[in-house]
């Protein structure tokens, strides 16, 4: 009887795994033993952070499109459909477009975020963000006509996909307009939840005096509450208003509500043991990337790490072996520092990150890096 594999998601996580899987049980797959299905709601693959060049005309959204099909062995399965109701005790899923339950021996969540404006009164009409393709495009003609004016930059809620993308907005916004002139008629504040600029410590004490020193103003524990569109005003659960010309909001983010009703995790985050990424709730089941609750940065990065831990780990469990595989924590990112330079993170669970000085050099490597991504996805890098 053939061994089922359904990985549900097509972003990076779940591009990367379906490949991963494809390359480890080509013999398996070839002999019928062993199925791998890719399961994706659109057809397209989209790697997101194309969407942060968008509005400073750097980009085009199809600059970060591709057809799933085309970046996904053959040897996969890729079914483009949506996942309506997951079954762990009797290994089932349902899809949208089929009325029976379908078999899994091995369920793999790469589900991603969705985002939430709607959970703040005002966000939805009154905030522009580029974490989409239609907030990226509508912030680009935004920018394009702004010429005087404060800009605010708010982090609306955590966790969210690419904690390091605010940061690099409001610097590449500040030398974006320097470069235009337009620097000393507009003002940039930028918001953050907690007590400092950025989830991780290390990470805020190193940006922090970059933003003094290139008069960005900052409000930290500002946790938006409400917007005012009309009065072009943000308050803060704190009771502090900021008046703003141009909102740039993150707005909160959310898994998917499939995980939560299948009792696998809160805010549709599956709980997971951070080392093996096994559903703490179920058996037989992973979750990686954003869908994965281990505490870790949301970013393309991690996925991209753990995907090849839960391929070698599921591997193992068709072959009948010990399952051995561990996920160390491993993230890295470039942090755009402005329009032509950028600084590297690299970091673990047990090693914090030491951001690089910014350079030239390791802005083109980030840019490099974004054009070689589709050779990461089709698991060739």
């Amino acid at each position: 009887m053939t061994e089922q594999i359904i990985v549900v998601g097509g972003g990076t996580g779940g591009a990367v795994l379906a490949n991963d899987l494809a390359d480890r049980l080509s013999a398996e797959i070839d002999a019928g033993e062993v199925a791998v299905t890719l399961v994706n709601d659109g057809p397209d693959h989209v790697y997101k952070p194309v969407w942060l060049y968008v509005p400073f005309g750097q980009r085009e959204p199809e600059d970060g499109r591709r057809r799933l099909r085309e970046l996904v062995d053959d040897r996969v399965a890729v079914r483009v459909d949506r996942v309506t109701d997951i079954d762990t005790e009797a290994k089932q899923v349902r899809y949208h477009e089929a009325p029976d339950p379908v078999d899994y021996d091995h369920l793999v969540l790469a589900t991603g975020s969705t985002l939430a404006p709607e959970e703040v009164p005002g966000l939805a009409a009154g905030g522009h963000n580029y974490y989409s393709e239609p907030g990226a495009e509508a912030l680009r003609e935004e920018l394009l006509s702004f010429t005087e004016g404060h800009v605010v930059l708010s982090v609306v809620g955590t966790p969210h996909m690419c904690p390091a993308a605010p940061l690099e907005f409001v610097f590449m916004a500040d030398d974006w307009l320097r470069e235009r002139g337009l620097r000393e008629d507009v003002d940039i504040t930028y918001t953050y939840p907690i007590q400092r600029v950025h989830g991780n410590p290390h990470i805020a004490e190193w940006a922090r005096p970059l933003m003094d020193g290139r008069d960005i103003g900052v409000e930290t524990l500002f946790n938006a509450e409400s917007v005012d569109p009309d009065a072009g005003t943000v308050t803060s659960m704190e009771g502090t208003d900021l008046d703003y010309d141009l909102l740039v909001a993150i707005p909160p983010h959310r898994g998917i509500d499939l995980i939560a009703e299948a009792g696998l995790g809160d805010d549709g985050w599956v709980d997971v043991d951070k080392h093996t990424l096994e559903a703490e709730a179920a058996e037989d089941v992973y979750a990686l990337g954003d869908a994965a609750a281990t505490g870790v940065p949301k970013a393309g990065s991690v996925a991209h790490y753990q995907a090849g831990v839960v391929g070698q780990r599921i591997a193992s469990e068709v072959r009948g072996r010990p399952a051995t595989a561990t996920y160390d924590g491993k993230t890295l990112c470039f942090i755009e520092t402005g329009m032509d330079a950028a600084s590297f993170v690299e970091f673990d669970y047990e090693h914090p990150p030491s951001p690089a000085p910014p350079s030239e050099k390791l802005h083109w490597s980030k840019l490099a890096y974004n054009e070689s991504y589709w050779l990461t996805a089709r698991g060739l890098l």
